[in-house]
């Protein structure tokens, strides 16, 4: 998980800090990252019987929903959008998502011998 988790930082402070041209390529990246990533969480809490499962499955459908509208705008141009939410949203979020219930799945898997 921490790689996936450090690709997902790397890939929001670049749309942080990209120019127009790059913006709506990254944000697309960011996305189908996220897709995965989650896909794969998803697929050990299965495979591990994670206890809190449901929550954190629709945790991760909340937030997909909303990159997914956010990459709707940013594909009409409404890059600014897209640039607040990356900004001034997804770090805070995925800041308390990783020390609150990616922490949990964590003690989880390594209780149940994933490490």
């Amino acid at each position: 998980m921490d790689q996936t988790h450090n690709e997902f930082i790397s890939l929001v402070n670049q749309l942080a800090e990209s120019e127009r041209d790059n913006f709506i390529r990254l944000f697309e990246q960011l996305v189908r990252h996220t897709h995965a990533h989650f896909e794969s969480e998803g697929q050990l809490m299965e495979l591990y019987r994670f206890p809190a499962i449901r929550e954190h499955m629709d945790e991760h459908q909340r937030v997909l929903g909303e990159l997914d509208r956010f990459a709707e705008k940013v594909a009409r141009g409404s890059l600014a959008m897209g640039r607040d939410y990356v900004t001034n949203h997804l770090p805070g979020w995925f800041d308390l998502h990783a020390r609150t219930m990616d922490s949990a799945l964590a003690a989880h898997l390594k209780l149940h011998g994933n490490r």
